[in-house]
C-alpha cells in the first residue's frame, strides 16, 4: 500500500466529515452539493502540500483532472450523475496511483454493500420510517452513489492508518 500513515493522519480527520456529509446529502436529497465538492477540493489543495512530497502532490492533481474528464464524459453519456462525477474527481487525489487496484476493490465492496443496505432499508417499512423524508426512498431505480463513493474514501484512508 502506497498510502502512508502520515498521509492518512493528515487527510482522514478533515476528509471524513465531508464524505459523511456527501453520503447523507445523497441519501436525503439525491444530490451531492457543489459546496461539498469544493470543500474537499480545497482540503486537498491546503493539506496535500503538507502531507505529500510536492511532485506527488502535482501528480495527484493530474489524477483529479483525468477523473474529472472521464466523469464528464460518463455524465454526458448518462452513465453517472454530475455530482457523482465531480465528487469522484475531487476524491481522486487522495488515492495513491499505486493503490488503484486496492481502491477499485474497496469501491466494488462499498458499492455492493451500499446498494444492498440501501435496498434493504427501502424494503423494511420500520427502518424507512426512521427517515421518511429521504428522497432516495422515492426515486425508483436511482441509487445514491455518493454513499458508495464516500465510503470508499473513508475506508481507504482508514486502511492507511494501518501503516500499509
Amino acid at each position: 500500500m502506497e498510502l502512508t500513515l502520515h498521509q492518512a493522519l493528515w487527510f482522514l480527520p478533515f476528509a471524513a466529515p465531508i464524505a459523511f456529509y456527501v453520503a447523507w446529502s445523497d441519501l436525503k436529497f439525491m444530490r451531492i452539493p457543489n459546496r461539498a465538492v469544493l470543500f474537499l477540493g480545497a482540503l486537498f489543495m491546503l493539506i496535500g502540500p503538507i502531507a505529500l512530497p510536492f511532485d506527488v502532490f502535482l501528480w495527484r492533481l493530474a489524477q483529479l483532472m483525468v477523473v474529472l474528464a472521464v466523469g464528464f464524459m460518463a455524465n454526458a453519456a448518462g452513465l453517472v450523475g454530475g455530482g457523482d462525477a465531480k465528487f469522484a474527481a475531487v476524491m481522486a487525489p487522495f488515492f495513491a496511483a499505486g493503490d488503484m487496484r486496492l481502491v477499485l476493490v474497496v469501491f466494488a465492496g462499498m458499492l455492493l454493500g451500499a446498494f444492498v443496505t440501501h435496498r434493504f432499508f427501502l424494503r423494511v417499512a420500520l427502518l424507512r420510517a426512521l427517515v421518511p423524508d429521504w428522497k432516495s426512498w422515492t426515486t425508483g431505480r436511482d441509487f445514491p452513489m455518493g454513499l458508495a463513493l464516500a465510503g470508499t474514501l473513508i475506508f481507504y484512508l482508514l486502511l492507511g492508518l494501518t501503516g500499509g
